[in-house]
């Protein structure tokens, strides 16, 4: 057997690492829960807490809160019908109306219990296909890098919102703002306008707290969850624990859910609503009664739930050997890496081996916890949805304050989150997608690296880009995607305004 295998393995069975996990894992289902919160937030907010801790703890906590994050938002959905996600949205669907009929207990355990299931799936697939790509990637070169990035980049813009063009500002906005500071190749400053705090450039992590938590905190001030409605739902719950009919009734709903949930998690950009739906849309038009959808059907939680669980592994695949996030946490995800002093990439598994096989089965751990607290804590956990927000979001904004602050010990970074908190609120009321913007500066760094690389290595020649197979199918597959997607939205618009007969 592969050696750093084994050594992954170990390291991801340590003591400390698998008491990160489990901490991640309560975490995340307490995030997951809180309407109006996210788990890019939940994840954001810790993320200062592990600048003192081992690179393998670290990402150990964050799995274990991206993993329950997941599950935990389908809690409100089915008690509250107010999704804890976006990707519990399908979960509500027939979710709420069994807990509402007296079968809460059983609505959650079913919940709980797909989550595994399809994030069980989602890890043997990421244990099999990454190294494969990861090996497959080792031999891109700088124009082939460049092309990947590019075609990440306009994948993620066209999934992200309705508006296509929206969406490119939005990351256009992004690589804007990754060129303030050093130049990647000269050294010289550029557009820091003689402040000495941005020769560093903007940090990763200062843009993403006020892109996402401050907006959040805005949202949630004129938002209450009544205490009585948690109380009520909480009292209702009995049986957690799916019974063997169930067990039953659960193998179409996630032999559907669990593969789309992984190859959408693999599409950047594509995301846990989409395969939660698309999940919800297949299990409803197979199974032999699709009129029960909607008021209580089984088969309605399972499929949306371990699809949802499915894209986390699936999200992680061209994360790790490509570099390239396939959802927002996972970009998070990259920048903690970043800042341990491990890139993500095919270079991730033949220089740290150990590593990254630590990563892939600490996601292993994280789903045996998840299902583990989630079934034992369920009842305790619940009563999280009665915690007045007048408590929670002062916490949650002096925890940002001091995430900024902790970054580089420097009170700049707490102006600059909160500058790009107006930003983030500014582009909510016009309805601009952040994960454009935030993908931008993911990406921005290693585009602009890899494109003057190249073409240095050319003499500016810029059909470089277009002789290497790799690369000229990264273009072509670029270009698709952003016509395809002006193609979908001129299609809505056309359906939107035909007349109804």
């Amino acid at each position: 057997m592969n050696p750093d295998i084994i050594a992954g393995f170990t390291q991801a069975s340590m003591a400390a690492t698998l008491a990160a996990t489990a901490v991640g894992c309560l975490l995340g289902l307490v995030v997951g829960m809180i309407p109006g919160m996210t788990i890019s937030t939940g994840i954001i907010i810790v993320l200062p807490l592990t600048f003192v801790l081992p690179p393998d703890i670290s990402i150990a906590l964050l799995l274990g809160l991206y993993v329950s994050g997941m599950t935990g938002g389908s809690f409100s959905a089915i008690l509250l019908n107010i999704p804890g996600t976006p990707s519990a949205s399908a979960t509500a669907l027939d979710g709420h109306p069994m807990a509402a009929r007296g079968d809460a207990g059983r609505a959650l355990g079913l919940a709980i219990t797909a989550s595994f299931i399809g994030g069980v799936f989602s890890f043997l697939c990421l244990y099999f296909i990454a190294p494969l790509l990861a090996e497959l990637a080792l031999k891109f070169q700088s124009p082939d890098l460049f092309s990947l990035v590019f075609f990440g980049l306009t994948i993620i813009c066209s999934f992200a919102a309705q508006s296509l063009v929206k969406g490119l500002l939005s990351a256009l906005i992004g690589l804007m703002i990754v060129t303030i500071g050093q130049d990647p190749m000269m050294g010289t400053a550029r557009f820091t306008f003689d402040q000495v705090n941005l020769i560093a450039g903007i940090h990763f992590l200062t843009a993403l707290i006020g892109l996402f938590a401050i907006p959040q905190l805005v949202d949630n001030l004129s938002e209450t969850i009544r205490e009585q409605q948690g109380e009520t739902s909480a009292a209702r719950i009995q049986r957690v624990l799916p019974r063997l009919s169930d067990l039953k009734a659960l193998r179409l709903p996630v032999s559907i859910g669990a593969p789309v949930g992984a190859f959408l998690g693999i599409l950047p950009g594509a995301g846990g609503p989409i395969a939660a739906f698309i999940s919800y849309d297949y299990a409803k038009k197979l199974n032999k009664r699709p009129e029960k959808f909607g008021d209580g059907a089984p088969e309605g939680i399972a499929a949306p739930e371990a699809a949802n669980n499915a894209v986390t592994g699936g999200a992680l695949i061209p994360m790790m050997t490509l570099g390239i996030p396939g959802d927002p946490v996972t970009a998070i995800l990259i920048g903690a890496l970043l800042i341990h002093g491990l890139a993500p990439g095919p270079l991730l598994f033949l220089e740290r081996g150990d590593f990254a096989y630590g990563i892939i089965f600490s996601f292993f751990w994280a789903n045996i916890f998840n299902i583990i607290i989630a079934l034992l804590g369920l009842r305790l956990l619940v009563k999280v949805l009665a915690m007045p927000k007048s408590l929670l979001m002062p916490i949650i904004a002096i925890l940002c304050v001091i995430g900024s602050y902790a970054l580089r010990n420097n009170f700049f970074d707490v102006y600059v989150m909160f500058g790009f908190g107006l930003l983030g609120l500014a582009m909510r009321w016009l309805d601009m997608p952040v994960v454009p913007l935030l993908l931008a500066l993911v990406l921005g760094r290693p585009l602009e690296e890899h494109l003057r690389v190249s073409l240095v290595s050319s003499q500016g020649d810029v059909s470089i880009f277009f002789t290497s197979p790799f690369s000229l199918f990264f273009l072509v597959m670029a270009a698709v995607s952003v016509f395809w997607s002006f193609y979908m939205e001129r299609r809505t618009k056309k359906t939107a305004d035909a007349p109804m007969e």
